[in-house]
């Protein structure tokens, strides 16, 4: 059993309705766009957590 009630039959329905809405045909497209997606939401968050972190620790500062 996953958290907050889900079971793995849960996730075999939702499965089914995502390939019923989008198509087999459109899955892979849509895959690689969440993909893509992902890495450039990671790649923005990783630039704002460098653009607020000190260069280097300054000692007695």
């Amino acid at each position: 059993m996953l958290r907050n009630g889900l079971e793995p039959w849960h996730l075999l329905i939702l499965a089914v309705i995502v390939v019923v809405v989008f198509g087999s045909k459109k899955l892979p497209d849509t895959a690689r766009a969440l993909g893509k997606s992902m890495r450039i939401l990671k790649s923005e968050a990783k630039a704002m957590k460098d653009e607020n972190a000190p260069d280097s620790p300054q000692p007695g500062r």
